[in-house]
């Protein structure tokens, strides 16, 4: 298979481009003879490379494992699940690519481990000291009523459009993603399309930005956005109320809150029979959105990798991760902390 030969050779070629070789070199040295290496499928955001490398820090350290990584994105690393030139998958976002994911469940070739955070959010915010004010900064509350997504139209001039004063302005996410439109259909529903601008932003770096900088100097914002993120935990943000998420409310008007994703850890079949006791340790890693957030607001304050990110994550929760193992791998990776 093309792919699978892609796949190989993306092996071989992460070693060298993306420096791993310092990595499994240094984790090798825990590795006995007869543990064959195992293959992170490593996707493109921070969440879910710092997830790999707590895994594979416990694996080499705990268990004697070595680790590679390989690049790629959602679609491309489980298809080389399937093929079995990747092994652990630390983060299917399963709503995100279903067809896909029941395919290769469907073949007997992935095995779906559960969920490794399934309290994902996303959806509407408005920074907490409009709300409540913030004492420690001098900021006094404007709006206290303003909790729900139906009491936005009482508040449209705190977030005046500077390109149209008659309006206040929402700010949506990046144009030809799913999340826009279905905001857009909300603004409708929620009748505020009426009272708010439809802001699509051009990037991610400036919806996260003219958040953080409003945040900074305590003005209004009000917008979309999701966690895990650095700026949910850096910043502290009001989720809006919606209705409770329903099923066919959802797919009629957009008119409830949105669906939490599966975050699943998943592995390839044949990894997990020749593996059972990795599996088992991967089978209890489940982890929190509120975790995640810490940790990459971490990385986003002290400019660390997503190793030392994952450093900071096994110090900080230790009483958490200790679960997930026996009593002598956790004493084993502690001591290499």
């Amino acid at each position: 298979m093309k792919m699978r030969t892609a796949m190989k050779k993306w092996r071989a070629a992460t070693l060298v481009a993306v420096g791993i070789a310092l990595l499994v070199t240094s984790l090798a040295a825990c590795a006995p003879a007869g543990k064959q290496t195992v293959v992170f499928g490593d996707l493109s955001w921070d969440s879910a490379q710092v997830n790999n490398r707590i895994a594979a820090f416990i694996m080499a350290h705990g268990y004697g494992y070595e680790v590679e990584y390989i690049p790629g994105d959602t679609i491309t690393i489980l298809q080389g699940l399937s093929a079995g030139d990747v092994d652990v998958n630390m983060e299917i976002w399963v709503e995100n690519q279903q067809d896909a994911y029941d395919a290769a469940i469907a073949s007997g070739k992935v095995l779906d481990l559960g969920n490794n955070f399934g309290d994902n959010w996303q959806g509407w915010l408005v920074p907490r000291y409009m709300i409540e004010g913030d004492a420690s900064r001098g900021i006094q509350a404007v709006a206290p009523d303003m909790r729900s997504v139906f009491g936005m139209v009482d508040y449209w001039e705190l977030f005046k459009d500077p390109e149209d004063q008659s309006k206040g302005r929402f700010i949506n996410s990046i144009p030809g993603w799913e999340c826009t439109g279905i905001n857009s259909e909300k603004l409708v529903t929620y009748g505020l399309d009426q009272y708010y601008t439809d802001f699509v932003v051009g990037s991610d770096a400036a919806l996260s930005g003219s958040m953080a900088a409003a945040y900074q100097k305590g003005e209004s914002w009000f917008g979309y956005y999701w966690a895990p993120t650095w700026v949910l935990g850096k910043l502290d943000m009001y989720a809006l109320e919606e209705p409770p998420y329903n099923e066919n409310t959802w797919n009629s008007t957009r008119g409830c809150a949105y669906p939490s994703n599966n975050v699943n850890v998943a592995v390839n079949a044949a990894f997990a029979e020749r593996n059972p006791e990795v599996v088992a340790f991967l089978d209890n890693f489940t982890t929190e959105t509120e975790q995640h957030n810490v940790v990459l607001a971490f990385m986003q304050d002290s400019g660390a990798t997503t190793e030392e990110a994952a450093m900071f994550f096994l110090k900080q929760y230790e009483s958490w991760w200790t679960k997930w193992v026996p009593a002598d791998i956790a004493a084993a990776v502690k001591a290499a902390l």
